[in-house]
């Protein structure tokens, strides 16, 4: 019952946060209110992330929009490994119980994806869907090894 209730609290996450514009949930005067002095500035001039086509660095999008990109990012991640690990645990005890999480998971992620369409000022992309599913599979497959591990150490 609790990891229903989770899975709940983070299907909620989702549907708030794809709910509101880039305005509303925008970091950026977060990050100039309490990042004034732009910390970890030089380390981060030296990244440059490929998304698609495309290089996001601190030059290219300006300090507080590259770590806004990087958070954004990093919670599609993050959240999406939680979701699958929790449809993961929900489910069955069944043979293919890893691969209808990573459906489950897919299948809420295009939804979120959908959501964002109907939102002003956001924009759905395949990517951000992949971007989920990366982190599903990755945090199944750590789940699944670290389980692995524990048994084999028993």
């Amino acid at each position: 019952m609790k990891k229903l209730i989770f899975l709940l609290i983070l299907v909620t996450i989702l549907f708030f946060s794809s709910s509101q514009t880039y305005e509303q949930q925008s970091l950026i005067p977060l990050f100039e209110d309490f990042l004034v002095a732009k910390p970890l500035e030089a380390p981060l001039q030296k990244l440059e992330i490929p998304y698609w086509g495309r290089t996001i660095s601190v030059e290219e999008r300006g300090y507080y929009h590259f770590v806004e990109f990087v958070i954004r990012k990093s919670a599609h991640f993050f959240l999406f490994g939680l979701v699958a690990l929790v449809f993961y645990g929900v489910l069955p005890k069944v043979r293919y119980r890893f691969l209808l999480a990573m459906l489950s998971t897919l299948v809420l992620a295009i939804a979120d994806e959908f959501h964002q369409q109907l939102t002003g000022g956001r924009t759905p992309s395949w990517q951000d869907v992949f971007l989920d599913m990366s982190g599903a599979l990755t945090f199944l497959c750590v789940f699944i090894c670290v389980k692995c591990m524990r048994q084999k150490i028993r």
